[in-house]
């Protein structure tokens, strides 16, 4: 059974602990690999070699620093099938979106070329007589990057290019589920010339994390996976005295107002709710549908789904499969929940014929219909391929709806009327809001990150809020005497 080992200070390692964790094949049902899970000896290990490496890395120079991650860039973009496919092996999402994922995280590694612009401090002269005022951005130290299974390289990308190309030193924690992304990562870095140290992999669970929650030398925390987890993270980080950027889960509402394009709502809808199986924080989740339109909607969106094919993502398929059997049986479980609640199940995922071996962790794309607000199908983070749609009778309504949510993450409305959409972007409660885009993730240069129980910290993943993240600020008051001038006042310095 090959083995997944940790990537520190340069080399692939056992490390000490001896406890291992299976590894699937999710289209297959079948364990084809082990990843070592950290202990405590091994954490301190890779925070070592982060803190050894922070000095030399954080001294070098700008322009050698992105001459690195440029070749990193030029390897990723002509390798990047290799790695979606081990995305594919492991995750199980088909391999068209596990390439997409793969290039849409390559944009924040291009935005993070641009760092020295954005990292720049400002300069004030002659605010008092003789004396100018700047200010200086600096690397924070070593950092814990701390990612999800559903992103096995895109979270984590959103975040090391920023904190490298700024002079942080890395220990990246990737999910047990997939762990190989972050080894292939980590070895494309050293082949880009990247310093040994600079960029480590801590594979692990919850012992990894806490260790590196607690270790005293990690001095930010970057983390994506559910609310209740993305909080506990916040609170354990911050009480150590960390900076912390703790993205939490989503119930992505899509509002469809009767003016809309029901084709490409419909569409949409499919697109939104069913990547992935499901399993983004910006998946669609919950189509609110202002009346008189949906049952025209929901005819639509069964009609499209009826042709998709779920199966092995390396085969011709449109959808694979969850991430594990237990999973798979959790999503499962809310459609007879969803029934037992009044709604009417339209397309039950559970009756799937895959594509694939009968032993993978299969469940179609599901479509419920009226469901009621009170349902845990509708309250619930699902993370699965089960669209729900709640009726409405006006836009105020849909909007109040979607602002009572715990999660603030993404949105989005469907309709012609620019006034109205034009309100809703200043009425919605939600960080990220897409008008006849289904799933709105901003572009590298934008910064990622949502509303209410949705994140937890004050600053957002990549653009403007990354460089801010990984920095520290500085300012400085400076005067160069004149011979001529001098003399001893005790008084409180004054602006003259």
């Amino acid at each position: 059974m090959h083995k997944i080992l940790h990537h520190i200070n340069g080399q692939q390692t056992a490390g000490s602990s001896s406890r291992l964790f299976d590894v699937y094949d999710p289209a297959r049902g079948v364990v084809t690999k082990q990843v070592v899970l950290a202990d405590a000896t091994d954490v301190d290990s890779a925070v070592t070699a982060a803190t050894n490496a922070f000095a030399a890395w954080r001294d070098m120079s700008w322009a050698n620093r992105q001459q690195i991650l440029f070749k990193f860039r030029e390897l990723l973009n002509a390798r990047k099938p290799e790695l979606a496919a081990i995305i594919t092996e492991e995750h199980g999402k088909v391999l068209s979106d596990a390439l997409g994922e793969v290039t849409r995280g390559q944009e924040v590694v291009e935005f993070a070329l641009g760092a020295p612009h954005l990292a720049k401090g400002e300069h004030s002269e002659q605010v008092s007589t003789g004396v100018d005022v700047f200010s200086l951005r600096q690397p924070l130290g070593p950092v814990a990057i701390i990612s999800p299974f559903n992103f096995p390289a895109m979270v984590p990308m959103w975040f090391f290019p920023i904190a490298l190309a700024t002079g942080n030193t890395v220990v990246l924690k990737p999910s047990e589920k997939d762990p190989s992304a972050a080894i292939w990562i980590a070895e494309l870095l050293t082949e880009a010339g990247l310093p040994n140290g600079v960029f480590n992999v801590l594979q692990g669970d919850k012992v990894a994390v806490d260790g590196l929650l607690a270790h005293p030398s990690i001095k930010a925390v970057s983390f994506v996976g559910s609310t209740p987890i993305a909080k506990y993270v916040y609170e354990k980080a911050t009480a150590a005295g960390k900076r912390v950027q703790s993205l939490g889960g989503a119930k992505n509402h899509m509002l469809v107002l009767p003016d809309a394009d029901l084709d490409l709502a419909a569409d949409a809808a499919i697109n939104a709710g069913f990547g992935s199986a499901g399993e983004r924080c910006m998946a669609i989740s919950a189509l609110v549908v202002v009346e008189p339109v949906a049952d025209r909607l929901v005819a639509k969106i069964a009609e499209r789904m009826i042709p998709l094919k779920t199966g092995d993502g390396r085969r011709s398929c449109d959808m694979g499969p969850l991430i594990t059997r237990e999973h798979r049986d959790k999503v499962a479980s809310y459609i007879p929940m969803a029934l037992a609640d009044g709604a009417e199940v339209v397309i039950d995922g559970r009756s799937v014929t895959p594509d694939g071996d009968e032993n993978g962790f299969w469940l179609g794309p599901t479509l419920i219909d009226r469901v009621p607000t009170t349902s845990h199908v509708y309250l619930d983070e699902i993370f699965g391929p089960v669209l729900s749609v709640i009726r409405v009778a006006s836009y105020e309504e849909g909007v109040a709806l979607i602002n009572a949510s715990q999660f603030g993450n993404g949105t989005a409305i469907f309709t012609n009327d620019g006034g109205a959409a034009r309100r809703f972007q200043r009425e919605v409660e939600v960080g990220m809001i897409g008008i006849n885009v289904p799933i709105p993730v901003p572009v590298a240069t934008f910064s990622f990150g949502g509303d209410k129980a949705s994140i937890f910290g004050d600053l957002k993943a990549h653009g403007a809020d990354g460089i801010r993240f990984y920095t520290k600020t500085k300012a400085v008051t400076q005067r160069w005497l004149d011979p001529s001038h001098g003399g001893i006042n005790l008084g409180f310095p004054q602006n003259d």
